[in-house]
């Protein structure tokens, strides 16, 4: 087990990328704890840190499958645990920076013993999908797990998939799972919570769709449609990459399409604080409060952050 690690977190666009590559400097290598960056193709929408940005500081868990693999908690698990243990190789400590909750607490509080699910319930869920539609799955997801389908997006399949498998092969909600998971590594990690007011934190997400669809978000997805990459994959049902394929579809004109964007992006902030909020290890600063994060993870190092 790795010995000691930064953990980052906060709602999407308040300011994570930055800020981490300023505490990294020369003592840490960041693992993204991102669930769309981990796609290879996925980066205007994803928001992955730019070239020069990740030649400035190593990162890993980016780029590393394509579009139409099902990535999971597991997954995460194993190859951060992998990534840890290069970075301590080299003398230096994992920084993790994200905003998927579900890759943090799988990672730092153990994944669940979930039994194995015939595969056969999967098999009829995704054949009512078709039937019914996913409105209606997740719907009932939200009767028999309130608790798991407040934590995912309307539109995750495998998520709400997932979810539903479990409560029909035990009877018992996933959920209640993931609250039996292992101890918590809160001596060996220091976990900070960036934030900022939900008014600026509105503005900033809408400036950055704009930004996004202006340095050729459109295009990219265009791109990925033409590598084969369409949008009944997971990967491409992910904010933004849903509302983009819909309006390349017609199913949405594109001032909808983006302002849909928006929408969406600010309700997943919302989630992501729901979800972070219930860590009561996170010790939360302000976005301007860089100049304190840092010194409070210099302290840490030095073992005398309190």
């Amino acid at each position: 087990m790795f010995r000691r690690a930064v953990v980052l977190v906060g709602p999407t666009a308040v300011g994570k990328t930055e800020l981490s590559l300023w505490i990294a400097e020369d003592n840490f290598e960041i693992i993204s704890a991102d669930s769309v960056q981990v796609y290879r193709y996925l980066n205007i929408g994803s928001g992955k840190p730019a070239g020069f940005q990740r030649q400035l500081i190593t990162h890993h868990l980016i780029d590393i499958v394509d579009p139409d693999y099902w990535f999971t908690a597991g997954d995460f698990c194993r190859r951060a645990m992998i990534a840890c243990e290069e970075i301590q190789s080299r003398g230096k400590v994992p920084l993790f920076v994200g905003g998927t909750g579900l890759y943090i607490d799988s990672f730092f509080k153990g994944l669940s013993e979930i039994p194995e699910v015939d595969g056969a319930y999967r098999e009829r869920l995704y054949a009512e999908m078709e039937e019914r539609g996913l409105e209606a799955l997740y719907e009932e997801l939200k009767r028999v797990d309130p608790e798991f389908a407040e934590q995912i997006h309307p539109h995750d399949r495998q998520r709400i998939v997932r979810g539903l498998e479990i409560y029909r092969a035990f009877g018992k909600p996933l959920s209640a799972y993931h609250r039996h998971k292992g101890a918590d590594e809160s001596e060996k990690t220091l976990f900070l919570g960036l934030t900022m007011e939900r008014d600026l934190l509105r503005k900033t997400i809408d400036r950055r769709v704009d930004t996004m669809i202006a340095d050729g978000f459109i295009e990219e997805v265009i791109g990925l449609r033409g590598m084969g990459y369409g949008p009944e994959l997971n990967a491409m049902r992910s904010i933004g990459y849903l509302q983009i394929n819909e309006y390349l579809d017609g199913k949405l004109p594109f001032d909808e399409a983006v302002e849909s964007m928006k929408r969406e992006t600010k309700r997943y902030a919302k989630r992501q604080m729901t979800w972070f909020r219930k860590n009561s290890m996170l010790r939360w600063f302000h976005r301007t409060e860089a100049l304190k994060i840092k010194d409070c993870v210099h302290q840490w190092l030095g073992e005398r952050c309190s």
